[in-house]
């Protein structure tokens, strides 16, 4: 057995234990399916394994649906669409609502559901039309309604992120020898050494100068499991905008909380951000392949209440076409100073919501180069760039995302892989650098990440970034000779 073969096997031996020792101590949900390692052949280099959709229509709320935005009607009194020199108060919300039920029966529709966005001064509405109608013709008919503001389709999006098949390069890198803060957290949280947060970005040692503290970091995702024990009391907020149970825990938002900001000392792994404050704001849903599923009602929801209710940071591990009433949404959340993190589709073949709108931190996974006897591929990382340019997208950020071990429901760990942990690296770096200036904008938050004079870094420089803001920072690294152009 090679020495990459025994760090595995060591590897999932603690991951076990780790899970049992939870087990014992009352933590674990016998209601929930423990987390898998998937099988199978190994990603492509640096991307995501996403898992494969499920199109069982049954498992998509959002079928035959279309969103109807109305405008919110003046505070006035004003007459109805049937006026016949009759005025009412149609500014309350039960007016609004008599209002969009009567559009829906002039148009063969029924309103599903409702839901005031006064950050865009409307209403979105959910309607439903005949599974034999013309969702395109409806809309156009729509559109030439004065009430209207606009009306579209009800997009679907995916998590990008999957398990990771094995954990290689799993010990640490040679030459690399821990400090003692780094020691430290190691014997508090067992899985600290192999996190790539800790291999390339060094977070306990960037502790000594931030953590996070009290940054609302909005999650917006699939359900959390809140009662993990490197989970627990982290969240500020654990809300379901999808139905109205409550927050059910899934594998995909669980692991994205996770390295935002798991807590230290319980035996699993450290966050990027433990003294940040997560808003679970659950917009996805588990479907039975275990894949997440998202669409765009769910998730303007999530982003509304976000927005309204002082999230500092939003992460979006998701991905999916380009959507007028998200794209709003997150115009508004970048105009009032809110770091959005967007996860890259790589398998894309054009612009997509998140991670092409103007002013998201669109991430994805550090690539894994691998040599081909003399001669090395063009690294995935490249291509991005050279794809991104092409396309007028801003540049990237790379951050780990292969291999990484983290929260599962039921008081378990896993390892994942995908943009959408990269990504979560990046909203716990945000809350870092939120700590330590407050009042910085979205644009000087990606400055701080990504230097001009480092723009031909490979990946995000964590040393190098807090160093900027704190003056004779050691952080268990030199900015020349930090992980620039490391593979996690």
């Amino acid at each position: 057995m090679t020495a990459r073969g025994i760090g595995l096997a060591a590897l999932l031996a603690l991951l076990a234990c780790l899970s049992g020792a939870a087990s014992a101590g009352g933590h674990d949900r016998q209601d929930v399916a423990p987390a898998r390692v998937a099988t199978g052949a190994a990603p492509p280099a640096g991307d995501e394994q996403v898992l494969p959709p499920a199109d069982d229509p049954a498992h998509d709320p959002g079928a035959h649906q279309l969103l109807v935005m109305l405008r919110l009607p003046a505070t006035h009194y004003r007459p109805d669409a049937t006026y016949g020199g009759r005025y009412i108060d149609d500014s309350g919300s039960s007016g609004r609502r008599r209002r969009a039920e009567a559009l829906a029966q002039q148009n063969g529709l029924t309103v599903v559901e409702g839901w005031a966005m006064s950050l865009l001064g409307i209403d979105c509405y959910v309607m439903r039309y005949q599974d034999n109608a013309d969702a395109a013709r409806i809309i156009e008919q729509l559109s030439r309604d004065p009430q209207v503001e606009w009306a579209q389709p009800v997009a679907r999006f995916e998590g990008m992120g999957g398990q990771a098949p094995a954990a290689y390069g799993a010990s640490r890198p040679a030459g690399a020898a821990p400090s003692p803060l780094a020691s430290a957290a190691a014997a508090a949280d067992a899985l600290y050494p192999v996190q790539p947060a800790a291999r390339y970005w060094h977070v306990a040692d960037l502790h000594r100068y931030a953590t996070g503290r009290e940054i609302r970091v909005a999650v917006i995702d699939s359900g959390i499991d809140a009662g993990h024990p490197d989970l627990s009391g982290q969240l500020a907020i654990n809300a379901n905008f999808v139905d109205d149970g409550e927050p059910p825990p899934e594998i995909h938002g669980t692991a994205v909380a996770g390295i935002i900001a798991a807590r230290s000392g319980n035996g699993g792994i450290l966050g990027v951000a433990p003294k940040a404050r997560l808003m679970g704001l659950r917009a996805c849903w588990q479907l039975p392949n275990l894949s997440t599923r998202c669409n765009s009602f769910t998730l303007s929801k999530a982003l509304n209440y976000a927005i309204l209710n002082g999230a500092k940071v939003i992460n979006l591990s998701l991905s999916g076409p380009p959507d007028r009433l998200l794209d709003r949404l997150l115009d508004v959340a970048l105009e009032r100073g809110i770091g959005v993190v967007g996860a890259i589709d790589a398998q894309a073949s054009g612009p997509g919501f998140p991670a092409s709108h103007r002013g998201v931190l669109a991430v994805a996974s550090q690539p894994n180069v691998k040599m081909s006897g003399n001669f090395a591929p063009v690294s995935a990382a490249a291509l991005m760039l050279k794809a991104s340019a092409a396309a007028g997208l801003e540049r990237p950020l790379f951050a780990p995302g292969n291999d990484v071990p983290t929260t599962a429901p039921g008081a378990r760990w896993s390892f994942v892989s995908g943009s959408s942990y990269a990504a979560a690296h990046v909203s716990g770096m945000l809350a870092l650098l939120d700590e330590l200036q407050p009042g910085a904008t979205p644009t000087q938050l990606r400055r701080m990440l990504q230097p001009q004079e480092v723009l031909n870094a490979v990946n995000i420089d964590a040393c190098a970034t807090i160093s900027q803001l704190i003056s004779h920072c050691s952080c268990g690294c030199s900015i020349k000779n930090s992980q620039r152009g490391a593979n996690p």
